[in-house]
């Protein structure tokens, strides 16, 4: 059964009247074709018009729906042989990151993202896709083996950031996650990161300091979630969609900020209409960046990573 957001409400009338007359023709001979067409269009049509002019807090729903391709979704559909690759080599195995080796379109490549699970069962057992110092250590385990074996890393972001409890403070979240960093900034291979749904936060930027960073059209990256952000100034969660404006936390306000590189389209009404179009089209856009930032040695590679970072920001001081 198909979700809808609360701004989707009209659509959804819409879609469950198409769905009562289809139901209908299955019963009678009448020929409703013709008024189901009528109201598809009106659908089409609805639909353009809410997704073109979705507020900050709209387009954070959107990032969030549960039925947005999740990680797994994007390595079965663009990554042949994948061998996942378990464990930080210290603790214990974090399934919020998964990772391993795999073929991209001809490329031998490592791929690692968040998987915030598709049903009760596998959100708990993935964590929502929050990963423990363990997991954000899998990945410099992970991003060592690529640059040990020159092969590039694709990271696929979607998290509401690391998890926050008492056991994963004690076992080093904050040092593991600028580890995290560090190892993306001494690697000497290609490194792509696309952010799928949610950004959020140390969480992301871990795996997400790459050389080439892109968002879906309706994807957020931010530094604090919005519920976050206005439960510290105004004492209370109701201001979530006023902190979501200010927080300029959209694909589009991001490219104008520089802190990413392009935006990669989603199909009208978001990627949780159109998954395999989706697939594709983040597949096309990592396979363009990564034809040219393999004509790069390795020491440039590195140096315009740094750089890259070191320069953000410098937009808005200008």
């Amino acid at each position: 059964m198909q979700t809808y957001l609360d701004f989707e409400k009209p659509v959804a009338e819409l879609e469950g009247k198409i769905e009562e007359l289809r139901h209908l023709s299955d019963d009678t001979t009448i020929n409703i074709a013709e008024e189901v067409g009528k109201l598809q269009v009106k659908v089409d049509r609805l639909l353009r018009q809410s997704y073109a002019r979705l507020t900050p807090w709209q387009k954070t729903q959107v990032a969030r729906h549960p039925e947005r391709p999740h990680v797994t979704d994007y390595i079965a559909g663009l990554v042949e042989d994948f061998t996942p690759l378990a464990g930080d080599r210290l603790y214990a195995e974090d399934r919020a990151i998964v990772g391993g080796l795999g073929r991209f379109r001809g490329y031998s490549a490592v791929v690692m993202g968040q998987e915030k699970g598709a049903d009760t069962n596998s959100r708990m057992q993935h964590n929502f896709g929050m990963a423990r110092p363990e997991g954000y250590r899998k990945a410099q385990r992970l991003m060592r083996l690529a640059d040990r074996f020159d092969l590039p890393i694709v990271t696929l972001i979607d998290t509401a950031g690391a998890y926050p409890g008492i056991g994963a403070e004690e076992r080093g979240q904050a040092e593991a996650i600028a580890r995290c960093i560090e190892t993306c900034l001494q690697v000497r291979v290609p490194m792509i990161a696309v952010v799928i749904g949610e950004g959020g936060s140390g969480g992301a930027i871990a795996i997400g300091t790459a050389n080439k960073v892109m968002m879906l059209e309706h994807a957020v990256y931010s530094v604090i979630s919005p519920e976050g952000c206005a439960s510290i100034l105004w004492r209370s969660g109701e201001q979530a969609k006023e902190a979501a404006e200010a927080l300029k936390l959209t694909a589009q306000d991001l490219l104008k900020l520089g802190v990413i590189d392009e935006i990669i389209r989603e199909p009208v009404g978001g990627a949780q209409r159109g998954k395999r179009q989706t697939i594709e089209a983040v597949g096309n856009a990592v396979e363009k960046a990564l034809g040219g930032l393999r004509k790069s040695d390795g020491p440039s590679l590195r140096a315009g990573r740094r750089e890259k970072f070191l320069q953000m920001g410098q937009k808005g001081l200008a």
